[in-house]
Formats: C-alpha cells, structure tokens, sequence
C-alpha cells in the first residue's frame, strides 16, 4: 500500500501537510526502510559542530530532535500495535516538550541516537511487516482523533520527513 490510497478520516486533518511529503513511489515498509538510511545519511552529513545548534533560544537541539523522532515513533508504533490486536482503548496525546525535557537527547553521542533509531527503525518495520491487509485497516481513537493502523506507520515516515524539512530551514 501507498500513501496515496489513505481515505480521507484515517487520520487527524491537520497531518495532510505532513502526509503531503511522504513519496507516494513505495509501499509503506518500502518507504520504512529507505527513508531511516536517507535520514541516517542526511544526519550524519551535517557538521559536527551543528549538532548541539539551537536556531533560538528554548528550541531544540538536532541531537533533540532526533530524540524526539525516536520517541514518537515508539509511541506510534505502540498505538499501532494496540489497534491492530483490536484494542479499541482510546489512547492519550503525549507531551513531546515533556518526553524532551527528561530525555536527554542533547547529552547523547549522536552515534548512539542514530543507532538508536537505527534498531527501532528495523522492529517498526519488522511490526508493520507482521499485519495482515485486515488489521492495517483496523481503527482507534488516538490524541481524540480516529486514526488506521497503516496511517500510523506513513505518519512515522511524514513526522521524520517534516523534521528534516525543518532542519534544511532553520538548521543549516
């Protein structure tokens, strides 16, 4: 399955920008895997002395950010993995400037980050792989909207894309 054939109600409105910058070439474990070695690759091309840039005051370092991106798609995969199992708990926002504050992504090696990443990356995919046609269709309700199984692994790869948007912007 493609990006392109997400419907309309699979996800929260306000993700269309985000979902607008996803490759609509490959399937969705297809587009997983490359796009973690393109993010890799991107990461590790910027200058060292980048890594600890804030473009202002109280914004996150790329060493942050990178943090963050793990964290998040941990928890979308964690929702993914609920829905697809037919939990039809709903399931809370979480505060990305809370998870930030205490993860400590800035004092990390961006080594370790990107192996981090890396690892996580390979059981998303690994996860997403083990769906059946069914349960990437199966729904719930997360941060007060509904959302699919397969709109939450291409809104791993739109949330990483839209962060590298960001660090072309303002970062570089």
């Amino acid at each position: 399955m493609r990006v392109s054939e997400l419907k309309e109600g699979e996800y929260a409105p306000y993700y269309n920008l985000y979902l607008s910058n996803v490759d609509d070439t490959y399937t969705l474990t297809e587009e997983l895997e490359i796009s973690v070695h393109s993010f890799i690759k991107f990461v590790q091309d910027i200058p060292m002395g980048k890594h600890d840039y804030r473009y202002a005051e109280g914004k996150w370092t790329i060493k942050d950010i990178i943090q963050h991106l793990i964290d998040a798609e941990r928890v979308f995969a964690y929702r993914a993995m609920r829905f697809s199992r037919g939990d039809t708990t709903e399931l809370p926002g979480y505060d990305e400037n809370l998870f930030a504050d205490n993860a400590n992504g800035s004092n990390r090696s961006l080594q370790s980050l990107l192996t981090e990443m890396a690892a996580l990356r390979h059981t998303t995919i690994m996860l997403f792989k083990s769906f059946t046609d069914a349960q990437l269709m199966q729904n719930g309700i997360a941060s007060g909207h509904v959302v699919t199984v397969r709109a939450l692994g291409f809104l791993i790869i739109a949330h990483q894309n839209h962060h590298m948007k960001i660090y072309r912007e303002r970062y570089l």
